[in-house]
């Protein structure tokens, strides 16, 4: 990488992370702390007030990412984060789960991961793009871990509210990063020739990709409503969930670095994204033999779960690194954010289904029907991506 793309990847990878941060120090926390609010008592209305961030995140991802293509990245970016940090203290002075769910709401109306990635995409090469995607997803995934360490002992100190208030602080300091920090962004073409929106839909390989991330994440946000609950019972209480979660992290990265980097640079980014796929099944098949297995599954400890988390990162981090720069590489320049915004709009239609239907397919069928109905979501996906066509280093998207 050259120093300025560098610069891009670790700025904009910042604004990721101090976004994410905050809202992944609610995540483990919340269905437990909402319990305490008004309303609390119903699991459907938690994994609604959980996922309705991901509904309006998919409202507005796409009319973020048409405005980043024409009126320039770093503003939409600044304006994103914005009303996320409302929607945050919003959150934090809510007296009810209802107050929670409209404040959740506008987080999620603080759509900027379009116009984060399209940036990062303007600034890098398509030879380190897989790269500097890897660590956006890298910053994800730290910041997943860290908020899982953090998130008891600050929850038990400042409780949900404070949480909240907290977010609001961090999604302010990435307003500071994208003032002072990312570098300036390319001369914006507005006279250049833009293509036609709806050529994005008629892209098969676009349309892989994009069903994929919606898949991913659904699978992602269910997992959350039910392997927590799957650690106590198997004796880890939950202030120690983190044992299990930051090693598979940190193990992870080093695996994708390993594989997937090597992998792209002789031109199998395919079988890396196949593999990755099959990863995330083959660890939703172990989730429901585990819940099926019942009482003698939680006598075989923590390990199993651990493993199963270790793998699941590998192919989670390698998939959030691989997916979107595809996708800018094979939409056309004057659409990229276009492109990332349809991309981004399925991711969170996946976080949103996830926590609803997710919330919902526990109460009604309990863990076992949750992790049969993502195995069966895993192995769809597969199947759709299976038909995906090669794509080189130098690959362009027109």
């Amino acid at each position: 990488m050259t120093p300025t793309e560098r610069r891009a990847s670790v700025s904009l990878a910042s604004i990721f992370g101090l976004r994410l941060l905050g809202l992944f120090l609610v995540l483990p926390v919340f269905a437990l702390e909402a319990r305490r609010y008004p309303g609390g008592d119903d699991p459907a209305l938690v994994g609604l007030a959980m996922g309705v961030y991901g509904l309006t995140q998919a409202l507005l991802q796409m009319p973020f990412g048409l405005a980043s293509d024409r009126f320039g990245r770093k503003r939409v970016i600044v304006i994103g984060l914005l009303v996320f940090a409302l929607g945050s203290f919003v959150a934090a002075h809510a007296s009810s789960l209802h107050g929670l769910l409209i404040g959740r709401a506008l987080q999620g109306a603080g759509a900027v991961s379009a116009a984060v990635t399209a940036l990062l995409a303007d600034l890098t090469r398509d030879s380190v793009r897989t790269k500097a995607m890897a660590l956006v997803g890298g910053s994800i995934g730290l910041m997943f871990a860290l908020a899982l360490v953090l998130a008891p002992t600050l929850s038990a100190h400042i409780g949900l509210s404070g949480l909240f208030a907290l977010t609001g602080v961090l999604a302010l300091g990435g307003v500071a990063a994208a003032l002072w920090w990312v570098p300036a962004e390319p001369v914006h073409a507005a006279d250049a020739p833009r293509g036609k929106l709806s050529s994005l839909w008629r892209q098969p390989d676009l349309l892989r990709l994009n069903f994929g991330v919606f898949v991913l994440h659904t699978v992602q946000l269910s997992m959350w409503v039910a392997v927590p609950a799957l650690l106590v019972q198997a004796g880890l209480p939950k202030a120690h969930h983190w044992w299990v979660y930051l090693p598979a992290v940190l193990a992870s990265f080093v695996v994708m670095g390993a594989a997937l980097f090597p992998l792209e640079r002789r031109g199998h980014l395919r079988a890396a994204l196949l593999g990755s796929v099959a990863l995330i099944a083959l660890v939703q098949a172990g989730l429901l033999a585990l819940s099926l297995a019942g009482a003698p599954a939680q006598a075989w400890g923590v390990a199993p779960l651990a493993v199963l988390m270790l793998v699941f990162f590998c192919g989670f981090n390698a998939l959030e690194a691989s997916q979107p720069s595809l996708v800018s590489r094979m939409a056309p320049t004057a659409l990229r954010g276009s492109a990332l915004g349809v991309y981004n709009t399925l991711q969170s239609l996946g976080l949103f289904a996830g926590g609803a239907l997710g919330g919902l397919l526990v109460k009604e069928l309990g863990a076992t029907g949750l992790f049969g109905a993502t195995l069966g979501l895993s192995l769809l996906w597969l199947a759709v991506s299976w038909g995906m066509r090669p794509v080189g280093r130098g690959a362009g998207g027109h």
